[in-house]
């Protein structure tokens, strides 16, 4: 029987969102650009979230979002990684990788394996939610919430309209 548990309502999602969000900003404060690159499909829709926010908390701070596509069952082949943008528009800069979850790592570790290949200013990673089960030397700048769980275990994040929970299964 599959028993799931809610570990965060919508309304406390949007409250770690905001928190984040001025995480960023002040361990950013002198950058005149930040580009957001979220891991689809819901990495990219969290990052949304964070996006939005930056924006209503700072105006000034250019802003971008952009998604990177990886096949979580073959991240090993990097051609079948795709980025939304042009990577060479992230040369300089201060990029900030977010996903929804952190679990082994790998996905994480693909992603910013990625964004190395260019000549970036600086480099954060953000999720919502961090495991702690790490197989790769990676880990989450800004995170939502730190939960120990098993391995048997699975933390699943939903996005309905405007309403994103985080459940344990």
């Amino acid at each position: 029987m599959n028993s799931r548990t809610l570990i965060i309502n919508s309304e406390k999602v949007n409250q770690k969102i905001t928190r984040i969000a001025y995480e960023i900003l002040e361990n950013n404060f002198n950058e005149e650009e930040l580009i957001l690159v979220g891991i689809s499909k819901r990495g990219y829709q969290f990052a949304e979230k964070v996006f939005e926010s930056l924006q209503k908390i700072d105006s000034n701070t250019k802003t971008s979002l952009f998604s990177l596509t990886i096949d979580k069952n073959n991240v090993f082949d990097a051609s079948k990684i795709e980025f939304s943008g042009d990577l060479n528009l992230l040369t300089n800069k201060t990029v900030i990788v977010i996903d929804d979850v952190l679990n082994s790592g790998k996905t994480l570790m693909y992603a910013v394996r990625h964004i190395l290949g260019t000549n970036i200013k600086k480099l954060n990673t953000v999720v919502l939610v961090d495991r702690r089960h790490r197989n790769f030397p990676i880990r989450a700048d800004f995170a939502g919430l730190t939960l120990s769980t098993t391995l048997k275990e699975h933390i699943s994040v939903t996005f309905e309209e405007n309403k994103i929970e985080v459940y344990l299964d």
